[in-house]
C-alpha cells in the first residue's frame, strides 16, 4: 500500500478525522483523546495505530503517558494529488462545456451534427 494510500484510508473514517482535527488544536495525552468518543481505549487506540501507520499522527512516550502529535506531511502528498486530479477533471469539464456549447450553436442555426 502507498502512503498515499494510507493516508486517505486513514482520513476515510469520521472518527479518525476527529482525532486529527483535535490534534489540530494542539498535542493530547491518549486518553484526552479516547475521553471524547463513547468507545473503549482498545478501540480508539486501534483508530491511532491506523493514523500512526500513515504517519499523520506521532506517538510520543513521557514517562508513563503517551502524548498525540499531528504531523501533516502525509497530508501535503494528498493535497498534491487532489490538486493534480482536480486540475485534470477541470479541464475536462471545460473541454465537455465547450463541446456542448458548440453543439447548441450548430442547432440554433440548423447546422447538422
Amino acid at each position: 500500500m502507498s502512503n498515499l494510500d494510507r493516508t486517505l484510508s486513514a482520513l476515510a473514517d469520521p472518527t479518525r478525522r476527529a482525532i486529527v482535527a483535535r490534534l489540530l488544536q494542539g498535542d493530547a495525552r491518549v486518553t484526552d483523546v479516547a475521553g471524547m468518543f463513547e468507545m473503549s481505549l482498545n478501540g480508539v487506540s486501534k483508530h491511532l495505530r491506523v493514523l500512526e501507520k500513515a504517519g499523520i499522527v506521532v506517538r510520543l512516550v513521557q514517562g508513563r503517558e503517551y502524548q498525540l502529535s499531528f504531523s501533516g506531511e502525509p497530508l501535503d502528498e494528498a493535497q498534491v494529488w487532489i490538486e493534480r486530479t482536480r486540475t485534470f477533471w477541470n479541464a475536462r469539464m471545460d473541454s465537455l462545456e465547450r463541446f456542448v456549447r458548440t453543439q447548441q450553436g450548430h442547432q440554433a442555426t440548423g447546422a447538422a451534427l
